[in-house]
């Protein structure tokens, strides 16, 4: 059988006495069973299937936790005036938000600064604490950044103010002279926590201080800042981040977060929020405002106290993202597409001088969707040149930033596995195409990507129970991506084209009823040439989840591609 977009498909292999062990050691079915030996559960994880398991603080006795709580806890006994740096993305905000609503109930001196992305840059530097401690802080609390801030750190040394950086992108030594760095990737004890975002650190580490200083702060309410950041930074859903997901999107009352009430109520939203609401409708609002020039907007939102300021908050960041959306449109047109496939590169480098600076992230994500591919997208921003890069699970991205730093083809940069950003020298472009290629080949020179399903099934087997089983291992998201199956021995009897990027497809098996699918995002794609044409029996691979609209719940089948009987 032959991919229509190129790829090569096979199931994946899986232990058949494995999968005998699971189901009778924890009396599971076998498609449960199955895709569990496959992603290779812990006992942790599989417990968490039938079980609700409390989340755990890991850090209780950990070095780096307990010197930032004592520096915390003297600026608190001395009401030391506290300056909060954040990141201008959802993962940023929300960390900040985290620290604004605890100092706000307890009453302790503090401001924050979110970076605007075109006028400040990224992070800390000179320049901005320059202006930022005209307020006279005592302590500067970077969060989602701060990691290679190493003149920035060293300007706060010489005018005797503390630090503290809680950050998870890739830290190199010798390490900035700060008094307390919480990063898992210093690897000091606690590496195997490098899929925790910067808000989870943050929370982690609140959590500890409210039990030192035995506050009563409801730092609960705020776990959904949390889930929202490990979505919106694309970081592993297993594991610590699977249990906070599990238990947040089965307790959070809405009514117990004025931000989240008031803005799902402006999107009417009248659900129980999910991965994919945070991921693709609240993210990118929040997003928003620091792509085109409000950073502060969401933490504004998620840190008021008054309703009429995050209604209007709420609006305008709605607002912005529609206008963002219509910018990423605009651009992705102007894109040839045909010309970066036939290039044929295992990475893609696209340099446009006219992208706007906040979109060039969104963009090599939707590049990095569309080629299945590493994706690098580079704009001019004030003289100065700008890339931002997202890539696939096999690349790690962070550490090719590194190593682009310690050859000196890029001025500076940062990032963690799957997402990074720096900036460079315009006549250095062509070399950080070249250092890039080659190293990628150098890591899969003998490399064939080959894309695995993970079963076979018949068209009659999609019911309501296989549905429910496939949800037990939820909620899904990166590591923990939705099980993808082949279904064989269709044929198209109907199709529409939804909002010129989406296919909707009726398919018809040989036996039984028909099957109503879609494939997102796919037109001008060789897979929407064959739905749109293709007479004879095909083969999908394709996923299947529990899709509710105006409080109804059907089975959603989603085509990712295609396969074709060749005789």
């Amino acid at each position: 059988m032959i991919s229509v977009s190129g790829k090569k498909w096979i199931e994946k292999k899986v232990n058949k006495n494995s999968i005998e062990k699971v189901k009778q050691d924890f009396k599971l079915s076998e498609i449960l069973s199955r895709l569990i030996v496959a992603r290779n559960y812990d006992i942790s994880e599989i417990n968490l299937i039938n079980n609700n398991l409390n989340i755990i603080n890991v850090f209780k006795n950990n070095s780096d936790f307990n010197d930032a709580i004592a520096y915390l806890i003297y600026s608190i006994k001395n009401k030391e005036n506290i300056c909060i740096l954040g990141d201008y993305d959802v993962d940023g905000s929300a960390s900040t938000s985290i620290l604004v609503n605890f100092f706000d109930y307890i009453k302790q001196p503090h401001y924050y600064y979110i970076p605007d992305r075109e006028k400040d840059g990224y992070g800390a530097t000179k320049k901005l604490f320059q202006k930022l401690i005209l307020k006279k802080p005592k302590l500067v609390i970077m969060v989602d950044c701060g990691s290679t801030s190493y003149e920035a750190i060293s300007f706060l040394n010489e005018n005797g103010i503390n630090s503290i950086i809680i950050d998870h992108h890739e830290i190199n030594k010798p390490y900035p002279k700060c008094n307390v760095i919480i990063n898992p990737k210093k690897n000091n004890g606690y590496i195997k926590y490098d899929y925790f975002c910067t808000t989870t650190l943050t929370y982690f580490l609140i959590d500890n201080l409210i039990k030192k200083i035995k506050s009563d702060f409801k730092l609960s309410n705020f776990m959904i800042y949390v889930l929202l950041a490990t979505v919106c930074d694309v970081m592993l859903l297993r594991k610590i981040n699977k249990n906070i997901a599990i238990n947040v999107i089965k307790n959070f009352d809405i009514k117990e977060n004025e931000a989240f009430r008031i803005l799902c109520e402006e999107l009417n939203i009248k659900k129980k929020i999910n991965i994919d609401d945070l991921g693709y409708l609240i993210g990118p609002i929040l997003n928003s405002g620091g792509r085109l020039g409000f950073s502060n907007y969401a933490t504004e939102l998620l840190t008021s106290k008054n309703p009429s300021l995050t209604k209007k908050r709420s609006i305008e960041l709605i607002k912005l993202n529609n206008k963002r959306k219509e910018l990423e449109k605009n651009t992705l047109n102007k894109i040839d597409f045909n010309k970066i496939k036939k290039d044929n590169k295992n990475v893609i480098i696209y340099f446009d001088p006219n992208i706007k600076e906040g979109l060039i992230g969104i963009i090599a994500s939707r590049l990095k969707d569309h080629f299945d591919k590493p994706s690098i997208v580079i704009t001019r921003s004030n003289n100065i040149f700008k890339g931002s890069a997202r890539s696939t699970p096999n690349y790690n991205i962070g550490y090719l930033i590194k190593s682009l730093f310690d050859n000196k083809i890029i001025e500076k940069g940062g990032g963690h596995n799957m997402a990074a950003g720096f900036t460079i020298k315009k006549n250095n472009i062509k070399i950080l195409d070249d250092f890039i290629q080659k190293d990628y080949s150098n890591k899969f020179s003998n490399f064939k990507t080959i894309y695995e399903y993970d079963s076979e099934i018949s068209s009659s087997t999609i019911n309501r129970y296989f549905i429910n089983e496939i949800q037990k291992i939820g909620p899904f998201g990166n590591g923990n991506f939705l099980p993808t199956f082949l279904i064989k021995n269709l044929k198209i009897i109907k199709v529409n084209i939804l909002k010129n990027k989406h296919i909707f497809v009726i398919l018809k098996p040989n036996i039984g009823s028909s099957i109503k699918s879609i494939c997102f995002n796919c037109m001008n794609s060789k897979i929407s040439e064959y739905l749109l044409s293709y007479k004879k029996e095909i083969n999908i691979i394709a996923e299947l989840q529990e899709h509710i609209w105006n409080n109804k719940k059907t089975i959603q089948i989603k085509i990712k591609d295609l396969l074709l009987n060749i005789n």
